[in-house]
């Protein structure tokens, strides 16, 4: 469909479908019937976890890659096979209760609004959406239709994070003036576009693969499998992959919302890759945990972080390899690796000892500081009995729609390098008129 058709499909829908999904209809005993949507390497993690839990039955698998459904359909034998979404809700859509979204980040909107048209929960993979414009409307489709969500950021849901907030958030460091954040992963590419094509491969629905997305010839090494995440067209780059995680702990612990402004220092725009390294800085205004204005600084790309003072470590420590620092107003400052480490302490340049006991008297007190504790099942079990009545989500769609959008808007400004941007969140549009052209895309017939 055409954007223009899309959205006029959406908002009839969302007039057609007012009642809720109903939680409560669950009886003890019965099933969550699932549909896995997008089989690759992150969507058979999400598979296996979701189909983990004792209360879910998966009802159909959709791939457009014929390869990804062979290789999971014999351990989900009574599972229906699609290569098309909008083949499995008008075949099966009544046999559905719940989706999981694991395509590239082109394809999340699209999927999970057809889903949540036909009142379909949804857990769905970061970034929640390609464009800002997609975020904010899945936000307000999930809110009017009071279905459960949930977006794939597993670790928050560890305790890592989750002590790392609490310490935050009772002042370990006092009110906090800036966050440095980075990760050294490439998701980018500095190169020049591809150029002519290559054989699709055997099994590949190049079209569906597109999907609403720009049509393009395929080429091999460039798009399918994973390296789509480089691609304008498709991903978000690395801010969109690793920074959704690195961002959400401090995102959370200091109650954000939009930021004023937003600047990406990088590579001048190429109309096709992502660049592979950037330094995003946003400003935040206050909160309760933050000072008159929260200064945030990303760095990724080979070599991350660009070192500077808030980031020098006692006894000449390494940095970890990704990770958030946050910096408090009277220099106190709080490590949080990325992940599987504890948050540490560091005041007067000097590591100093937490006492987990005092700051959180109920938690996993009793483990030592160098301990971590994974729960990587939770984020997806958490979802599942909150379909079943059982208990709310952490990260639903009213939380990572405006998580996403600060990280899509890093992504926006690197169209515009150096350039400070003046963002109106309220009405979702930068005060650089010129810019507001990359908050939506165009849906492409397919």
């Amino acid at each position: 469909m055409k954007r223009r058709n899309f959205i006029k499909t959406t908002a009839a829908g969302t007039l057609a479908f007012m009642l809720p999904f109903p939680s409560s209809a669950f009886a003890p005993g019965k099933k969550l019937r699932v549909a896995q949507v997008g089989l690759g390497s992150m969507g058979l993690n999400d598979l296996k976890d979701i189909a983990s839990h004792p209360s879910v039955e998966i009802v159909a698998l959709c791939d457009v890659d014929a390869s990804k459904l062979n290789a999971v359909k014999a351990n989900y034998v009574n599972a229906k096979t699609f290569a098309d979404y909008r083949e499995m809700f008008k075949s099966i859509g009544d046999e559905i209760d719940a989706v999981v979204v694991s395509t590239p980040d082109h394809a999340h909107a699209p999927v999970a609004l057809k889903a949540m048209e036909m009142n379909k929960n949804v857990y769905c993979q970061k970034p929640l959406t390609h464009y800002i414009s997609e975020s904010r409307k899945m936000d307000a489709l999930a809110a009017q239709k009071k279905l459960v969500t949930q977006m794939g950021i597993q670790v928050h849901s560890f305790y890592d994070y989750k002590l790392a907030t609490i310490l935050i958030q009772k002042g370990i460091i006092g009110k906090v003036k800036k966050v440095i954040a980075w990760s050294p992963k490439v998701w980018g590419y500095d190169g020049p576009e591809p150029e002519g094509s290559d054989p699709v491969p055997e099994g590949l629905n190049w079209n569906l693969w597109l999907g609403t997305g720009k049509e393009r010839p395929y080429k091999e090494g460039f798009y399918h499998p994973l390296n789509w995440r480089k691609c304008i067209d498709y991903g978000c780059g690395t801010l969109g992959d690793m920074g959704v995680h690195i961002f959400d702990t401090p995102y959370n612990a200091l109650k954000l919302s939009v930021p004023l402004t937003v600047k990406n220092s990088c590579r001048p725009p190429n109309a096709f890759g992502h660049p592979e390294k950037n330094h995003v800085t946003y400003v935040f205004p206050q909160t309760s945990y933050t000072a008159k204005t929260l200064e945030w600084v990303w760095f990724d790309g080979k070599g991350a972080p660009e070192l500077e003072k808030d980031l020098m470590l006692p006894d000449g420590q390494k940095l970890p390899d990704q990770g958030a620092m946050f910096i408090g107003e009277n220099g106190q400052r709080l490590l949080l690796p990325h992940f599987m480490e504890l948050p540490r302490l560091i005041i007067n340049d000097k590591y100093e000892a937490i006492d987990i006991k005092k700051y959180d008297p109920k938690g996993k007190a009793g483990k030592p500081v160098t301990s971590y504790d994974i729960e990587g099942e939770k984020h997806y079990h958490e979802f599942v009995d909150a379909c079943l009545g059982k208990t709310e989500c952490s990260a639903p769609f009213s939380y990572a729609a405006k998580l996403t959008e600060v990280i899509l808007l890093g992504v926006v400004a690197a169209r515009f390098p150096g350039q400070t941007l003046n963002w109106d969140g309220k009405n979702a549009r930068f005060k650089e008129e010129e810019a507001n052209k990359f908050l939506s895309g165009e849906y492409r017939d397919f």
